[in-house]
């Protein structure tokens, strides 16, 4: 490991020694749903709407039986809410006729539900089934490039890839958290907070 990257790690186990997804969720299917929601928003507006979808809602069968118009007018405030109603009626649909209401660790079925992609499908493994993955959203991608980890203009998976191969692979999934919780709070895209981060020594951005 070289030198940078062990700052680089010191520091965001210093920062998020217990990291976390900061979605909400009791249940297996709710995960896949509320990673699919966050698409283009943030996960503070997505519990909102999950906090009442799932209420509303408290199965796969009342969700796959719910009103195209009623699960719309729940999701609307995170944008995009036509087409991703119809994601999570469908999602309910094929989870239960396909795997009996069961979400599997399966990244090539994961990948085959509407809305669900490579990142969607990385956290969920990650998360419910303890998977080394690690995803790359915005704050990912944003604070790699800053950090000299990838490159501008790298694709979300060659910087998984770089990342990967970077970080031990039992700690992928608590890598992926600290570099999005460190994005979020710390390394954000307008006004970052330079002036007391370890790591601006070797910041690209800082420099």
């Amino acid at each position: 490991m070289t030198g940078s990257m062990r700052i680089i790690e010191d520091y965001l186990d210093e920062l998020f020694p217990n990291p976390r997804c900061e979605l909400n969720y009791n249940k297996d299917y709710e995960l896949v749903l509320a990673v699919m929601l966050s698409a283009q928003t943030t996960d503070k507006r997505v519990n909102m709407v999950t906090d009442v979808l799932f209420s509303k809602y408290p199965s796969l069968e009342a969700l796959s039986k719910a009103k195209l118009t009623d699960v719309i007018d729940i999701i609307r405030p995170i944008g995009t809410f036509n087409k991703k109603a119809r994601n999570v009626i469908e999602i309910a649909q094929k989870l239960l006729i396909e795997c009996h209401g069961k979400v599997p660790n399966n990244r090539k079925y994961l990948e085959s539900l509407p809305g669900v992609g490579r990142k969607t499908a990385n956290v969920v493994l990650s998360n419910l089934f303890n998977e080394p993955c690690l995803a790359v959203d915005t704050h990912v991608s944003r604070v790699s490039v800053r950090l000299g980890l990838a490159k501008q203009g790298d694709d979300p998976l060659t910087i998984e890839k770089k990342l990967t191969k970077k970080f031990k692979k039992e700690d992928l999934c608590k890598r992926h958290h600290q570099l999005v919780l460190f994005g979020r709070y710390h390394c954000t895209a307008r006004k970052p907070l330079c002036v007391n981060c370890q790591l601006k020594n070797i910041c690209k951005y800082k420099r």
